[in-house]
């Protein structure tokens, strides 16, 4: 069952690039690790991108991202693996949600995603 706070479906390819900018951005630019950082980053309005994962347990942990990222204007996208994203970021751990404050190298393949997101699905 899908969680509650994924508000759209994320296509594979689509999520593969994310996972790549998290990569390149904590190589050569600059993201906060974790819900707390992720949140605090978007309440300044520093985050460029927020990046969830869907298999957070409980969802309460990152219910509210997609709502303060809306408020502020701040692009978010999901990715399937909280392990998966900690990996990327650089940490041994898994993060439920990464905050990219700067792309670094990875400007373009940013540009590229936000252009591709997927518009959110209407409550039912």
């Amino acid at each position: 069952m899908a969680k509650s706070y994924v508000k759209f479906e994320m296509a594979p390819e689509l999520a593969k690039k994310v996972y790549e900018l998290v990569q390149i951005a904590s190589t050569t630019g600059k993201v906060r690790k974790g819900t707390n950082e992720a949140t605090k980053s978007v309440e300044r309005g520093s985050a460029k991108i927020v990046v969830i994962a869907e298999d957070v347990d409980p969802e309460e942990i990152v219910m509210h991202l997609p709502e303060i990222c809306k408020e502020k204007g701040i692009p978010f996208a999901y990715v399937p693996n909280k392990k998966e994203l900690g990996k990327f970021a650089g940490m041994e751990v898994q993060s439920a949600a990464i905050a990219v404050d700067d792309a670094g190298n990875g400007v373009d393949l940013l540009k590229d995603i936000i252009n591709n997101l997927p518009k959110e699905k209407k409550a039912e």
